[in-house]
């Protein structure tokens, strides 16, 4: 796609220079935030943390709130309405991942180090580096134009990192306050090319447990091998039943919902870049999984997966103990596309568990729906022109990501379109030790929040460009 096939007709330069003129005071108070623990799993730090976020927003001169819920607290922010612009919501989370294992981190993550153009710190780029630059954005916009060319909510959560439990209530119960007209997440990296990117949906997820019992106790493997059942042997089977080896999860009814993307679907995925010999090199692999015909990003925007998390059981020590386990536990998950729904999932491995093994236990932890929006969406346009002008480049437009994010809530409950633009570089480690965001896309990521409310507000205002 050209990078001059429009020109970009909206003066940003005051805005970007007024981010310029304030580097190091945005780069210090992102490392004041990353270094305000949260870790939602732990309960550490949430209720500071939503106040500390919320005070930001509410400096901003937007109406703020944090509104309690059976868990972890929302801050949700609004701005004035700004009359024939379109309501825009920021949505983000800050709440982090635990920080495990602390030995393998280089600096402790909650004390961020600015190190070869990279903040290093827990959360910085899952998600508080990318919510932060929106914040940022919203700032900048105000002391140039003295208004936001839109009107604009911000909604952040605490507990997207423990499978967001609270958005599906807390959203339809808000639904009358929220009402945007679309919904943007920065969150997730850019492309491995480092080109930016639109995403247009989201995986769902569905976590879940499975639990094999035997004997009352481990026994000797002699004395009473053969004679007790084994409950590492009865999931392997019971597993080997769900998928088998050409790749195809074989649980009756998994695939009815599965729908094929559309033609410009279609023809998106077939214009993203990707190297499969170069991610096999990296990742130590010789080759992809099965089915190895099928295409590496129609993997994971177009297909579900099965993924065992981990098969726990008996002894797993040095050397060898001669023991029958008692009990085994194999942690699952499973990634939904649009169509299919987690409820629905869950049953189907349900009757299948009753059916292949019906002493197994199986234990639901958590779900969330995937999420989709048409990729030719009138507000697409306004988005990749406002990319372009903060960074130079067209994004690449996909159709859903790998992953998961609770944008069901906003696309199936609030019946919005919604967006990822993801700022974090393709090596963030979140989730992992080490986790980072380089310095150059915080402060791009401020450009662009900043110009897709102005193009988005722009685009609304000129009917020809058929937003509304």
């Amino acid at each position: 796609m050209s990078t001059t096939s429009q020109p970009n007709d909206i003066d940003l330069a005051d805005v970007f220079a007024y981010v310029d003129q304030h580097r190091q005071e945005f780069l210090d108070r992102l490392l004041e935030y990353v270094r305000m623990p949260s870790i939602s799993a732990h309960g550490v730090g949430m209720a500071e943390v939503a106040e500390h976020i919320a005070g930001v927003v509410s400096g901003l001169g937007m109406r703020t709130q944090v509104l309690p819920t059976e868990g972890w607290p929302m801050v949700l922010g609004e701005s004035p309405p700004v009359p024939g612009a379109p309501t825009v919501l920021l949505y983000g989370h800050y709440d982090v991942q635990p920080p495990d294992p602390l030995e393998a981190w280089a600096s402790p993550p909650f004390e961020p180090e600015v190190r070869d153009g990279r903040v290093y710190g827990r959360g910085v780029g899952d998600n508080k580096g990318q919510h932060f630059a929106q914040i940022i954005a919203l700032e900048s916009l105000l002391a140039c134009r003295g208004v936001l060319p839109c009107t604009v909510k911000v909604l952040l959560e605490g507990e997207e990192e423990i499978g967001s439990p609270r958005m599906p209530g807390f959203v339809a119960a808000n639904r009358e306050q929220l009402a945007p007209d679309l919904v943007i997440t920065s969150d997730g990296p850019v492309d491995e090319s480092g080109r930016p990117r639109i995403l247009f949906g989201v995986r769902g997820v569905l976590s879940f447990e499975l639990r094999a019992r035997g004997a009352n106790r481990d026994l000797h493997s002699g004395n009473w091998g053969g004679i007790a059942p084994n409950p590492l042997w009865t999931l392997v089977h019971l597993l080997a039943s769900m998928k088998n080896e050409r790749g195809e999860v074989t649980i009756d009814g998994f695939y009815d919902d599965v729908l094929p993307g559309s033609t410009a679907e279609q023809a998106a995925l077939a214009r993203l870049p990707v190297d499969v010999a170069g991610v096999q090199e990296r990742l130590g692999i010789e080759s992809l999984d099965e089915p190895v015909e099928r295409g590496y990003h129609e993997r994971l925007t177009a297909w579900p997966t099965f993924t065992i998390n981990g098969l726990h059981g008996g002894y797993g020590g040095p050397g060898s103990k001669t023991v029958l386990p008692h009990e085994a536990v194999a942690k699952c998950d499973i990634r939904l596309v649009e169509a299919q729904r987690a409820d629905d999932i869950f049953a189907k491995v349900r009757a299948h568990v009753e059916q292949h093994a019906p002493g197994v236990e199986i234990v639901h932890q958590s779900a969330m729906d995937s999420s989709k929006t048409p990729i030719d969406s009138p507000f697409k346009e306004p988005i990749r022109r406002a990319i372009r002008a903060a960074q130079g480049v067209d994004p690449l437009l996909v159709p859903a990501m790998g992953g998961s994010l609770p944008e069901y809530v906003f696309t199936k409950t609030l019946g919005v379109p919604a967006f990822t633009v993801p700022y974090a570089n393709a090596d963030e480690a979140n989730h992992a030790p080490n986790e980072n965001l380089e310095v150059e896309r915080f402060f791009a990521g401020i450009r662009t929040g900043a110009a897709m409310l102005l193009y988005l507000g722009a685009s609304e205002r000129d009917e020809s460009k058929g937003v509304r």
